[in-house]
């Protein structure tokens, strides 16, 4: 099965290519926010890279968030646009699950808390338990950086931090005596591929947003105001 990934949750744009053979080749386009401009030309050329074409494409795997609002509506509708004119398979993976795996196989274990840089002061997280396997310990949400580090500092247990909104408020995270910070500000394309090659295909993708657009809640902050 030849799979693609898209990777756009973050400030980061992303794509990998696995072919049928077994051949991975992924990479990292952009850093600034350019998704719209960066992508369809870098799959493109990781395509042709991969010796494939996108006719060959038999499923696109995409990152569904939490995450940037603009970001994940240019990765969903351009693996939904290649699905439908393609007639491949789709599947959804979230930012914080990817983030999960990239961490285990760079080896880390335990106890690991996925963090998501949600702007506005906020972090999208997600806890994990990295073991045999990586297991999902609680549902994504919405808090503020103090505040997770306050829980883990309160409860003493030792715990791994990653993600870009780590880096974010590294200042805050590194603070954490029982606690461990795992460099990693891209969630995995290794992982996407991985995870979008065993779950089953979807018949549609939806984002995961957990809050509403920053352009909304402006609009609604200036409204109260009036």
């Amino acid at each position: 099965m030849n799979i693609v990934a898209i990777e756009t949750a973050t400030q980061a744009c992303g794509v990998g290519v696995r072919s049928s053979s077994g051949v991975e080749v992924t990479r990292v386009l952009d850093l600034e926010r350019r998704h719209t401009e960066v992508l369809v030309a870098g799959l493109e050329s990781l395509l042709a890279e991969s010796g494939l074409v996108a006719r060959d494409v038999d499923r696109v795997v995409v990152d569904i968030g939490p995450g940037l609002f603009t970001g994940l509506r240019v990765g969903i509708a351009t693996a939904i646009g290649l699905a439908e004119g393609l007639g491949c398979e789709r599947v959804g993976v979230t930012s914080l699950e990817l983030l999960a795996h990239g961490a285990y196989d760079a080896g880390v274990r335990g106890t690991l808390v996925s963090a998501v840089d949600g702007r506005r002061g906020e972090v999208f997280i997600q806890t994990f338990k990295l073991g045999d396997d990586v297991e999902a310990t609680g549902v994504p949400s919405v808090a503020r950086p103090r505040d997770v580090v306050i829980e883990w500092a309160t409860n003493g247990a030792s715990v791994t931090f990653t993600g870009d909104g780590v880096q974010r408020y590294v200042g805050d995270f590194d603070a954490v005596p029982n606690g461990q910070l795992f460099a990693q500000t891209v969630p995995s394309l290794h992982a996407a591929l991985s995870l979008g090659a065993r779950r089953d295909a979807q018949p549609s993708l939806a984002p995961l947003y957990l809050r509403e657009a920053d352009a909304v809640a402006n609009f609604a902050t200036r409204e109260r105001r009036l």
